[in-house]
């Protein structure tokens, strides 16, 4: 695929193939869109916004991407791995520059006027090239030979963890590992590492508990509360964790602890959300606890939008969600299946389990099996960066099937 003439990239755009376009996945990822959109307006109505619109802006845009990124033979990405491993580093560094924009606290996004880009998402992107394209070019036979990808897989993880870690957004942080250590198992290593990972995450497992004890103690001692904190224990901590992460777990594992006009607020009320809905639910804009401000506008019509469609269409309206996103990620592993090569197969798997993560925690979370983490749900959470990530994706695994033949 050699380029000679600058319009000569207009040759990586594809037409046709040998295969029809796979449709299960869009007209599912249609569904949630158009889930989102109903939602999000449902949310934000008793606040006169026009969220819904802007969502309508970034969906329609994101179709647009959907369908180039569709065009392109997926081969090209293991080609030019590296490339756009950079270009999605790149924006991660322009945080620590005049153009980073700082919200509660956080450093996430970057202001180019009429938009905000949150360059974490396209982190979430490149890192799924470059792993897949490291794996695939590489022969895991001896352990020598495994040492040697491991070492440059963590350094491409690792190094858009840190980062992210650093705005601080633990949520977008906790994604990518998941994905990584799926597309090692995909890869058949060996199994010994796999067990060692499992003990070195239970080993992180007990720290992260010690470092909450001592945390809780702290306050205990100091006659602290939580909401007064103000990362007093910071200093102290075992961990690099802010105080207001540690209140989040502190939330999930001891809420008697912790006041609940304060910091679990979000929870309980999404749980009254959810429990509310009952069967059927309540009829759309016909939810209380977003409409009178209980669960907080704020994060209402994106990180916790699954709580309002809970609410207001009961258990019937949430299982029909899960349903869909069910249908996306038992397509995205029937095209992994279908590719006839290992990078195809790893863009998918990679896709499918991103995916995975996020419905898995932004749902449990808004149930309180999970600590609360601010991880929004694909397609139906408000948002551009994320929606146009979510459709790119997406888009990568739609290539995977169109040009699965083509050797």
């Amino acid at each position: 695929m050699k380029l000679r003439d600058p319009l000569d990239f207009l040759d990586i755009f594809k037409t046709s193939t040998r295969e029809r376009y796979d449709w299960i996945s869009p007209l599912a990822i249609l569904g949630l869109g158009t889930v989102g959109l109903f939602f999000i307006y449902s949310a934000q109505l008793a606040t006169g916004r026009g969220q819904w619109i802007q969502q309508i802006v970034w969906l329609g845009a994101g179709a647009v991407l959907y369908c180039a990124v569709a065009l392109i033979d997926y081969k090209f990405w293991l080609k030019y791995a590296h490339w756009a491993y950079v270009a999605c580093l790149v924006p991660l560094f322009l945080l620590w520059t005049p153009l980073g924009v700082t919200r509660l606290g956080a450093t996430r996004w970057i202001d180019f006027g009429p938009f905000s880009l949150q360059p974490s998402e396209l982190a979430k992107l490149g890192t799924l090239i470059m792993s897949a394209s490291l794996l695939a070019r590489s022969e895991i036979g001896t352990v020598r030979d495994s040492l040697a990808v491991l070492g440059k897989l963590a350094l491409a993880a690792g190094l858009p963890i840190l980062f992210i870690l650093l705005q601080p957004d633990l949520g977008s942080a906790l994604v990518i590992p998941p994905m990584a250590f799926a597309l090692l198992y995909v890869s058949n290593l060996s199994q010994r590492f796999f067990l060692a990972a499992l003990g070195a995450f239970a080993l992180l497992m007990g720290v992260v508990a010690l470092d909450t004890y001592r945390y809780l103690h702290f306050l205990e001692v100091n006659n602290l509360s939580p909401s007064t904190d103000k990362g007093a224990y910071e200093p102290h901590g075992l961990l690099p964790l802010h105080d207001y992460q540690r209140n989040r777990l502190l939330a999930f594992i001891a809420p008697e602890r912790i006041d609940p006009m304060g910091i679990s607020w979000n929870l309980r009320q999404s749980l009254i959300s959810v429990g509310s809905g009952g069967f059927g639910g309540k009829g759309w804009t016909e939810g209380t606890q977003a409409k009178l401000g209980y669960l907080p506008r704020a994060v209402a019509h994106n990180d916790f939008i699954f709580s309002v469609i809970a609410e207001e269409k009961g258990f019937l309206g949430s299982i029909s969600v899960l349903g869909l996103f069910g249908v996306v990620l038992w397509n995205g592993i029937r095209i992994a299946g279908l590719a006839r090569d290992r990078f195809g197969t790893l863009l998918a798997i990679g896709v499918t389990v991103l995916f995975a993560v996020h419905v898995f925690v932004n749902i449990a979370m808004t149930i309180g099996l999970v600590p609360i983490t601010g991880i929004p749900l694909p397609f139906i959470s408000y948002g551009g960066s994320f929606a146009l990530n979510c459709c790119v994706l997406q888009g990568l695994v739609q290539s995977v099937y169109r040009f699965r033949k083509e050797f």
